[in-house]
């Protein structure tokens, strides 16, 4: 076969975050989810079908299309067949590579299933051959970055070794990987030292040398072993079966487990110790956000074995948001997370600051960004350096106000501290000052409804939405939002993503619901200033929104109606009305009929205070289908 891959020659003392930089910057790789490093021998094994396959199949960083899963391989120069050929190649430049998939020892091809190739060349020809040094080293660089958009996230890469058969010398390499804290995956069925290690592993007081050199002539039968190489086997054995929590046998043959859960279950059986604190857990539950596997963290971590508290979900619940995970955010306020402590106005700006740089909304903050920074005046440059974080809540404010004008008024501004007053001869009234960013968020399920709508996310909008109160307003200021970003946005696909999004039908279903149950109050509702949106009406809302659908509602119908004819009722005959029309004394008499409003007693309470929370609760008592 001819390669037509990208390689790199690197010296065997270069640092591992040359090469990762290389990765990411000259290679254009995607920062990685996971990173699993094989050690493997695949004579008498079929590795390609049982492993490579497996990968592509499950996706293991996440479930979007955009998923690839990169072989990246890292090889001793010094024993690659037509050297020679990489040796004169110039930076940029093709090489016709010919791959020989018979080769056998001591110099060897490349492997076609690779994409990419790190190959390891000695400064002299007498130094040692670091080849496996170095690719130690460069997986545990890896496994100290971040994960999550721009390496904002709280999940360190995992990095997962990968035992397939192996020959003796494979032992050292997995001595070394222990002592780094790296756990092993081990295939067992597939012969050589994985084997050996899988009949010692429920056993090790079975570890002696001649048990040892037994397995060895066993799984080598064409080759032997000095006496001293076995007693050295034996200790090294010993040392790597005294870390079984970081070692975790498989069987892909008998074992039907998907392999991802096979892989978080390996990763963190490494981790987590036999205790109950929800805190050991927390390694998993990061994996299982990172690869958007609910199921397993349904299975294997809330499942009552542990009590979680709030806080323990904090940092979790931020990847969760971060990453668009909407079934953990759930998942996690089903069991113990609460919205109302998490949120701090902190939190939610640095929710603000981790929005893709490709969507409309951050080019909306950007400009008004820009244009704060105008307005700075005396700032020198190290202060306008220490401006953090790149946006602030008051620029996102801003963009709502284009976008609702009144309907979001005094958003994330604080006018019951900090702020100057305003004195004239006529009235005195207080100014807006700076945010307490440790605040917790008054209305957190607005705000995060707010912010997913923003980015378009609507499975994650839509839950917010029935977490939180005042629906119908709030599915209108949504429609109202969506109707002026469609304006800006110039992706197509994003436009029709925000007309899928149909907030308006949302809200006309439950003013349905609303309609059918109470009449009277499903009218109080449309006229009712709404503590949610600064005191906006729902007509108002819908008005602004252009919601034809909304108004042609049978009860928004009704009550407009009832508006025009005021006290007069609606029974009241047209012929009536137009002689009352020329002949206004005709009012006086019976004439014409006028409307009693009779109010049940029981409804008194209700209604004397229509902007009351009571009042919206009783309004959306048919609300918990939406959850």
């Amino acid at each position: 076969d001819t390669i037509n891959e990208i390689f790199i020659k690197v010296p065997c003392t270069i640092h591992p975050g040359v090469i990762f930089e290389v990765m990411l910057n000259k290679w254009k790789l995607p920062a990685p989810n996971l990173v699993v490093s094989l050690a493997a021998q695949s004579t008498g094994y079929d590795l390609l079908e049982h492993l490579v396959q497996a990968v592509r199949d499950h996706a293991l960083a996440s479930t979007s299309s955009k998923v690839r899963v990169i072989a990246i391989g890292i090889a001793s120069l010094g024993k690659i067949q037509h050297r020679e050929i990489l040796d004169n190649t110039k930076d940029g430049s093709l090489v016709h590579y010919q791959s020989d998939d018979n080769a056998q020892g001591p110099l060897y091809s490349l492997d076609h299933n690779h994409s990419h190739f790190i190959l390891v060349d000695r400064v002299t020809p007498d130094e040692p051959d670091e080849t496996t040094k170095l690719r130690l080293t460069l997986e545990k660089h890896i496994s100290e970055q971040r994960t999550g958009y721009g390496g904002t996230g709280s999940i360190e890469i995992p990095v997962l070794c990968l035992l397939v058969n192996g020959r003796p010398g494979t032992l050292e390499r997995i001595c070394i990987g222990l002592e780094n804290s790296a756990p092993w995956l081990i295939l067992t069925g597939s012969g050589g030292t994985a084997d050996i290690l899988a009949a010692f592993m429920d056993e090790p007081q079975l570890i002696k040398p001649e048990a040892v050199e037994k397995q060895f002539k066993e799984k080598f039968p064409a080759e032997s072993f000095p006496w001293k190489d076995i007693l050295q086997w034996t200790a090294t054995i010993r040392n790597i079966i005294s870390h079984q929590h970081l070692l975790t046998l498989h069987n892909f043959e008998q074992d039907d487990s998907e392999l991802d859960t096979v892989i978080l279950k390996a990763l963190v059986k490494a981790c987590k110790s036999h205790s109950q604190d929800a805190q050991e857990y927390l390694d998993e539950l990061k994996l299982a956000v990172a690869w958007n596997r609910v199921d397993i963290a349904k299975s294997e971590i809330f499942n009552g074995d542990v009590e979680w508290k709030s806080c323990d979900l904090e940092e979790v619940m931020m990847d969760a948001l971060i990453n668009d995970k909407p079934e953990f955010v759930k998942l996690f306020i089903d069991n113990g997370a609460n919205i109302s402590e998490f949120l701090t106005y902190s939190r939610l700006q640095r929710l603000y600051c981790s929005i893709s740089q490709k969507c409309l909304l951050y080019e909306l903050l950007l400009k008004k960004h820009e244009e704060s920074k105008l307005t700075l005046a005396g700032l020198t440059g190290q202060q306008q350096k220490e401006i953090s974080p790149l946006f602030t809540l008051s620029e996102v404010s801003r963009v709502l106000k284009d976008f609702l004008h009144d309907a979001c008024k005094g958003f994330y501004q604080d006018v019951s501290h900090g702020g100057k007053n305003r004195s004239d001869k006529t009235n005195s009234r207080q100014l807006p000052g700076p945010l307490d960013m440790n605040q917790k968020s008054e209305k957190p399920w607005r705000d995060l409804f707010v912010w997913a709508v923003l980015q378009n996310r609507h499975k994650m909008a839509n839950y917010f939405w029935a977490m939180g109160q005042e629906g119908v307003a709030s599915a209108l200021a949504a429609c109202k939002i969506l109707r002026e970003m469609s304006r800006l946005e110039t992706k197509t696909e994003v436009v029709h993503v925000m007309k899928e999004a149909n907030y308006e039908q949302l809200a006309v279903e439950l003013f349905s619901e609303c309609y059918s149950n109470s009449e009277e109050r499903a009218f109080s509702l449309l006229v009712r200033r709404s503590q949610y949106w600064s005191k906006t009406t729902c007509l108002h809302l819908a008005t602004e929104a252009d919601a034809k659908s909304f108004f042609a509602h049978d009860g928004v119908q009704a009550f407009l109606t009832k508006i025009w004819w005021g006290d007069m009722s609606t029974n009241t005959q047209i012929l009536k009305l137009i002689c009352g029309f020329w002949c206004p004394f005709l009012i006086y008499t019976n004439l014409i009929a006028f409307s009693e409003e009779k109010q049940p007693k029981n409804e008194t309470e209700t209604f004397k205070e229509p902007d009351s929370v009571d009042t919206e609760r009783t309004l959306f008592l048919s609300k918990e289908e939406y959850r």
